[in-house]
């Protein structure tokens, strides 16, 4: 029961992070073809609130995976990863259960 609960908790917190990736994707996206603008106060909060949430975690990954020009997959390897992690929590918890 109590490995129930705790996977429930760390799934909750994955999605959180997948929804913040997939918000900071949108927002550097729309930044890149100039539908919104960096010189708005709170455009530019929010860009670097999601930067520096998500930067420990897109990091190591940076660090690992081979320079691809102007492409960053890292934010993709991170959700794959996340839910990789959430399949084998939700497995372990239907074991436990």
């Amino acid at each position: 029961m109590l490995f129930l609960t705790l996977y429930q908790i760390v799934d909750y917190l994955i999605n959180i992070i997948v929804f913040v990736v997939i918000v900071q994707f949108v927002l550097g996206l729309l930044i890149a073809f100039n539908v919104v603008n960096m010189h708005n106060q709170f455009v530019s909060a929010v860009y670097t609130a999601l930067n520096a949430i998500l930067e420990p975690m897109l990091r190591p990954i940076r660090r690992i995976m081979p320079n691809t020009g102007a492409i960053d997959f890292s934010p993709m390897v991170l959700i794959i990863g996340l839910t990789i992690l959430q399949i084998i929590l939700a497995n372990l918890a239907r074991a436990y259960a």
